[in-house]
């Protein structure tokens, strides 16, 4: 091997001290190489390292985590001593030639190694660095950064054979051209997926923080985090779901963000009457109705309404028969409108129904359709509680009865009212 044609007095004094030692002198070289290999990681990390933290924690701006960044600065300054060896090992007499050759191949490989675990240290660091941007829920990068390293990752363990095998990188992409049907089969669910992630990211359908119900996975919460493989879901008892991204295309699923957007939660409920109940208004149930101040303008405009209509009615026909009259149902649905008109708790901007649905075996459904001002879970379901409640509770002033299926409670109810009643009679 030839010799450099510099040499320091010292150096070659030296060299001249150990010439009757053959070995002796690579072996002082060899191991002056790696003190300046560990001289170099140790300037590298205690100096510049540290340099570089203080320089981005300023950069950021205080309260931002700098460990991500730093983590991949600290993971590429690795490939220094390894730079130092694979440079020096010329410089070393007397080593065999396979042997430099393994000893550089290695050094390529920790190197390759070392920057495609940098570099993914890096795309995390920037990952979490676009996440603190408002608009990143909207348009997440995680999918497309996770096939970034998919792709590094690939082309470095190419790297790494074609080094091991001894030939260039170019040969060995060459002939992975006669693989890409098996590659295409390996990787069909990082391509699907891939595929997902674009169509998720492009049209918005899912975004992180969105509640998405997808019965057929077993999901029911809000989504935490958005991957190229997976969707993660918190549910509401708090275990986590974890979906296919593939999923969220082929199968379907409601998301509620839409609701919640719009400033009201629905309330879709019926109150299924008995329809034995209901009667037109007697004197019997007239004198309370009339007491409901909701139904003042509802009674004025229908008494003038029926007045009118039975007036001429009457003039040919004078049967009551023909007449008409108010009814305790339709009364009672005049209520509840207008009871959900004046409720501080319900959006008047949004739908407003109450309407009689088709009678069925378990009585007569009056349904309400409305939305309530408040997209908070517990708060939507304080508020359908608290309007069905009264609306239960106020039924019977308007002559009504609750369907609700007989069952033994009810006779045993009615023997302990009985039994109550009967006075005691002693031995």
């Amino acid at each position: 091997m030839q010799q450099p044609t510099l040499i320091l007095p010292w150096l070659e004094t030296l060299r001249q001290t150990l010439s009757p030692w053959p070995a002796a002198w690579p072996a002082t070289v060899l191991l002056a190489l790696l003190a300046v290999a560990w001289l170099a990681n140790f300037v590298t990390k205690k100096i510049l390292l540290r340099g570089l933290h203080h320089v981005i924690e300023r950069l950021s701006g205080p309260g931002h985590d700098t460990r991500l960044p730093m983590r991949a600065v600290a993971r590429l300054s690795n490939v220094v001593p390894s730079i130092v060896i694979a440079g020096g090992l010329s410089l070393v007499p007397g080593l065999p030639v396979e042997l430099v050759a393994v000893l550089k191949g290695a050094c390529h490989v920790w190197t390759v190694a070392t920057i495609a675990l940098a570099a993914s240290h890096a795309f995390d660091a920037f990952n979490a660095f676009y996440e603190r941007r408002p608009d990143a829920r909207n348009k997440p990068i995680k999918g497309f950064l996770q096939v970034a390293k998919i792709i590094i990752f690939v082309l470095a363990a190419l790297s790494i054979v074609a080094t091991l095998a001894g030939v260039k990188l170019l040969h060995v992409l060459t002939g992975l051209g006669a693989a890409t049907a098996v590659l295409m089969l390996i990787f069909q669910d990082t391509i699907l997926s891939l595929v997902a992630s674009v169509q998720i990211s492009g049209d918005g359908r899912v975004r992180i923080g969105d509640w998405i119900e997808m019965p057929s996975q077993n999901a029911d919460g809000d989504v935490i985090d958005i991957a190229l493989h997976t969707v993660t879901v918190q549910n509401w008892d708090k275990t986590i779901t974890t979906i296919p991204t593939k999923k969220l295309i082929t199968d379907a699923f409601k998301n509620w963000r839409g609701m919640q957007e719009s400033g009201g939660r629905r309330i879709k409920r019926s109150i299924y009457l008995d329809q034995h109940s209901v009667r037109f208004l007697d004197d019997e149930l007239r004198p309370r109705i009339y007491q409901f101040a909701l139904l003042d303008e509802y009674l004025a405009g229908k008494r003038q309404e029926l007045g009118q209509w039975n007036a001429q009615v009457a003039a040919v026909h004078p049967e009551p028969v023909n007449a008409r009259r108010l009814t305790n149902l339709g009364t009672f649905r005049a209520y509840v409108e207008r009871y959900l008109r004046t409720h501080p708790r319900i959006n008047q901007d949004m739908t407003l129904l109450v309407r009689q649905m088709a009678p069925t075996a378990h009585g007569l459904p009056l349904e309400i359709y409305c939305f309530t001002a408040s997209t908070a879970w517990g708060e939507y379901e304080a508020t359908q509680s608290d309007i069905f409640d009264h609306l239960l509770a106020i039924l019977p002033e308007f002559g009504l009865r609750v369907f609700q299926q007989s069952s033994d409670a009810m006779f045993m109810g009615a023997r302990q009212a009985a039994s109550e009643a009967r006075p005691f009679q002693g031995e």
